[in-house]
């Protein structure tokens, strides 16, 4: 396994591969890798010859009271991980490689639609900086698929979009989320947490379960309901709850009228660590 810095590099090496008939895939991360991040390299594996894995703290995607200059960076570790995983090359670029005149010089990518409320809401300008990171890297690597994770399902719906309205010939596959055997979904902030927290925490998921058990037969009116019993038992179990919203699966809407395919998608804080999760489901 390789890893590269310069974008120079990277494009030289995959044009080799290229040249040989090799399909090339790409997972992005902001690295501090885990299972979860590891599972999306072996799905890329499945689907492609060449996996290229990012690793980028992108500051464009951070606000300015979030954890940007505390987040993890940890690629000796990560690099360890992605070649016992099969991983072919690692890019892993200094920021002035990505942004060499700075954020506010830099053209932006706005994705309407999706990338407004739930976590578009509690975090402006964050899905701008996610889409114009994520549209750099296609141009950079110009891979044949990409892979991210259903944990971040706004998210995942916010390049679904980008791909098919700027007509990218990219394949996006969307990768279950990887839980820890308690149910909380594996995240790198999850290394913030307090061992009381950490305790406290799979009670999100838990509350988005029994959100969807009585979701499967509930009627349209219902829906608000339901929303608001789930805040109040975040809240009751120790939380600081940003949203619940029941929403289609598809536009991230409030579902339409008998609508079927739904998704309850939901933030909220424990101490200072923000978790977010979701469940979808098909209505009866």
């Amino acid at each position: 396994m390789r890893t590269v810095h310069k974008v120079k590099e990277l494009r030289t090496i995959l044009q080799s591969y290229r040249a040989q008939g090799k399909r090339i895939g790409l997972v992005p991360t902001m690295g501090n890798l885990h299972d979860g991040h590891l599972s999306l390299v072996t799905k890329a594996l499945d689907a492609a010859d060449v996996v290229v894995t990012s690793i980028f703290v992108n500051p464009m995607q951070f606000g300015a009271n979030e954890d940007l200059d505390s987040y993890p960076r940890t690629l000796r570790a990560d690099q360890d991980k992605l070649d016992a995983s099969g991983n072919t090359l690692v890019f892993a670029p200094p920021v002035s490689e990505i942004y060499p005149e700075g954020l506010v010089q830099q053209t932006q990518v706005v994705v309407p639609g999706v990338s407004e409320g739930h976590c578009g809401a509690g975090r402006p300008g964050h899905f701008e900086g996610v889409a114009t990171v994520v549209t750099m890297l296609f141009n950079m690597v110009q891979p044949d698929i990409a892979v991210f994770g259903e944990k971040d399902f706004q998210q995942l719906a916010v390049i679904r979009k980008l791909v098919r309205d700027l007509m990218l010939p990219v394949e996006v596959i969307g990768a279950p989320t990887v839980r820890d055997e308690d149910g909380l979904a594996l995240s790198s902030r999850n290394g913030y947490l307090s061992e009381e927290d950490r305790q406290r925490a799979p009670g999100l998921q838990r509350v988005l379960q029994d959100t969807a058990g009585k979701l499967a037969n509930a009627d349209d009116d219902a829906i608000p309901g339901l929303e608001q019993d789930a805040m109040d038992e975040l809240k009751r179990l120790g939380f600081r709850p940003e949203y619940v919203n029941i929403v289609s699966s598809l536009s991230l809407k409030p579902p339409r009228s008998g609508e079927r395919d739904l998704t309850i998608l939901a933030a909220a804080f424990l101490g200072t660590t923000r978790l977010i999760d979701n469940l979808s489901i098909q209505r009866a």
